[in-house]
Parts: C-alpha cells; structure tokens; sequence
C-alpha cells in the first residue's frame, strides 16, 4: 500500500509499505477513505518535536471502512464506516474511565508514566504506523473508533478525527462562557475551530492573532476581529480593545512552532533573539532543515508569553498548541495576576459524543475550514504547500488511491 513515511527532518516520501495486520484480538484494520495533514506532522519534520523513527508512516487524523476485527472486538463488523480518534486508549484504565484517554495507563507500552499515544508520531508516544495511508491498525478498536452516521459526510468526519474536539477542548478549558472576551493565538487550523467553539459556548467577542494574511481573513470572515502581529503590538491592542483589562480567556493554539514579529511595534530585540535561539537548542536537539522547506517558527515561547502576558488578571490560559521541551514560563505573573492555566493533550473520545451532536445537527459545521483535496500521491507537495503557509492551505484531505487489499 502507499503511505506518508519520515525519511528524516525535513524529508517524507511517499512508500509503498507491507499492509498492516493484526496483532492484538483488540484491533481493528481500517481501510482508510481520508486523511489529513496535521500542524503536529509540521513539526516532525521541521524537527521541533523529535524522535520519530525513520519509517514511520505519518498522520494521526483520519476516517475509513473496517475491514477486519480481532476476536476480543465486539462492537464492529466488517463494512462499518468509522472515524478514527488521533489518541489512544484502552477504555478501560482508571484515566479512560474519567475521560482521561490521552492519560490512558495502558496504551503506551513504554508504562503508565511514558505519556500520550497517537497514531503517527515518535517512539515515546507508542511508536505506532499513523494513518496517512491506504490501511492503518487501530490498537484497542472497541474503545476508539466511532461509527459514523449516515448524514455526517466524510468532509465533516474528516476534521473531526483530531481538529474540531482538540479546538472544542482548548474553548472549554479556557473556560469561556457567555459574554466572556477571548483571544485565541494562531489561526490555522486548530486556531479558526476555537474561534467557532469559543463563539459556540458564548463569547462575546473573539480576537484571533497571527500574521498570516489569508489565514486572518478566514478568522475575520467567521466573526474574530483580527491583529496582525507583524504590523501591531498584540498586547497594546488587546488592552485598548478591552478598556485597559486584557481579555477574560486566552487560548495558546500555536506550541512550540511560533514565530515571532519580524518587523512593527511588536519586533523583538537582539536579547530575545539570543533566548529564542537558546530555546531551539532545547526544543529541536536533532537539528532542524538546512533551509528551503519546513523551517521552525523560531521563537518558540512567543505565543506562550504573549498569552500569559495579556490575559486580563483572574483570567484563564487555556494552552492546546504543542510543545515538547521545557521552555521559560512566567510564573510571576500567573502569581500576580491570579490566573488559571490549563493545558493538555486533548482527550478525543471523550468528547466525539458532543462533537456528533454538534456536527449532526448543524450547530458545527467543521466543512467549511477544509480547504483543500489532495491525492495521497500528491502529499509531498501538499506538505509544503501547508508548511509555506500558501494562501487557500489552511486544512489539507488526503485521499488514498483505490487499493484491493491482499489476502491475509
């Protein structure tokens, strides 16, 4: 079958690669019918969050047909159609049980202590194939996959396998309820989902930040007002907006890949620069690309600094962005001003439930935010079409050729 596979920072491929098989009476075989391109694959190969074993197939986010079950799975047969959560869990541990599936003490087979594992991304988070393929196994099926209703179509599902629960997550630990002002830093993917989530649980009036044109009019063109920070200072513009506080609620949708303002008021000195270059030491110890394609944000405490800063005091910092080493945190400030900060890797099955009821009824309509449809043969370019930031990238569908499965 043909698959997404690191090769190396800042080199994927498109393989042809052995089928997978089962090999716990837990999985399932998906035959997968869309996947898509991830900010967090970004990062593998631009080398900000390593570890990833070349060969790895990519991806953590996809939808598709069961083909075949293990015997310990009950609840799905051959034919079902399903979306795949991008994190793992057995269903069955304490943490699962509490809706704490990212947490989950069994899926990681490195121990209850070694973290969250999804599809697609490096030994330390389970070290499985991820799903930007023709097939994938799916490790404790009966507690992961979803079944999909019939009126959900698969450009709905699609962004609902990591993108719309993660969004819908980082609103609700922002604690953002109605009338509350909100500030969302990054307007990619996960960035445009929280502005609809934050609007969805009551906000009354959301800033989105970035300084990605086409991406700030999308944020614009669904009721954020818009700062670019390459021609404003974010955080003297978030306080004239709300009367000198700073917003209620801020959410951090950018992690360890941020840049930083290149020119404006909100340009950083030569000090800030030496400390965000002593940062990227810390968050890519592999090395990055050696220019051309996937290059690092660069700054990679920017947006957590800025969320912190600007937050109004007694406010919540909700912090969904990715990051994968330590970085300098003020806690000063959380002390002085009083704040709430929450952060974590999302737990998606907890909330796919919700995320159904949201999709099914219109509430959500999560299409709207997939602007493009690529072959998976065409992944490489669409890559670096979404890593340049090119206008009309913001999600990205990969489609797997038709493929007959072989026999077992």
């Amino acid at each position: 079958m043909k698959a997404v596979v690191f090769q190396g920072i800042g080199d994927i491929s498109i393989e042809n690669v052995p089928e997978p098989k089962i090999k716990a009476p837990t999985d399932a075989i998906v035959r997968i019918t869309a996947s898509a391109i991830c900010g967090t694959d970004l990062h593998f190969v631009r080398g900000t969050l390593p570890g990833v074993k070349k060969g790895r197939i990519l991806g953590h986010e996809a939808i598709g047909i069961v083909e075949e079950t293990g015997a310990a799975v009950r609840n799905f047969r051959k034919g079902d159609r399903v979306v795949i959560p991008s994190t793992v869990g057995c269903g069955s541990c304490v943490y699962c049980r509490s809706g704490y599936h990212s947490q989950c003490n069994v899926a990681n087979p490195q121990g209850p202590s070694a973290g969250t594992v999804f599809f697609g991304g490096p030994e330390k988070a389970g070290g499985l194939d991820g799903l930007q393929a023709e097939y994938a196994r799916v490790p404790y099926a009966s507690a992961n996959l979803v079944r999909l209703p019939a009126e959900i179509t698969d450009d709905q599902a699609i962004l609902m396998s990591d993108i719309l629960p993660t969004s819908y997550m980082a609103a609700v630990m922002a604690e953002i309820k109605p009338s509350d002002t909100a500030a969302i830093y990054g307007c990619g993917p996960v960035g445009l989902f929280a502005i609809a989530c934050a609007q969805h649980l009551g906000a009354g009036r959301v800033f989105a930040i970035d300084n990605v044109e086409s991406r700030l009019e999308m944020a614009r063109s669904h009721g954020a007002e818009i700062i670019h920070f390459d021609r404003e200072d974010p955080l003297a513009v978030l306080k004239d907006l709300t009367s000198g506080s700073g917003p209620d609620r801020v959410i951090d949708a950018v992690g360890t890949d941020a840049a930083t303002a290149s020119k404006g008021l909100a340009k950083i000195g030569k000090d800030e620069n030496k400390e965000f270059q002593q940062e990227m030491k810390k968050v890519a110890p592999e090395g990055t690309p050696a220019g051309g394609s996937f290059q690092p944000g660069g700054a990679p405490s920017q947006a957590l600094q800025w969320a912190i800063e600007s937050v109004a005091k007694g406010g919540t910092v909700s912090v969904i962005g990715v990051y994968s080493a330590p970085l300098p945190f003020p806690i000063d400030q959380v002390v002085e001003k009083n704040l709430t900060v929450k952060a974590g890797n999302c737990n998606h099955r907890r909330y796919m439930p919700k995320m159904l009821e949201l999709v099914r009824s219109g509430i959500i309509r999560p299409e709207q935010f997939l602007t493009q449809t690529q072959p998976i043969v065409s992944a490489i370019d669409a890559y670096r079409a979404f890593d340049r930031h090119q206008p009309g990238w913001i999600k990205v569908k990969l489609e797997p050729s038709q493929h007959q499965r072989r026999a077992a």
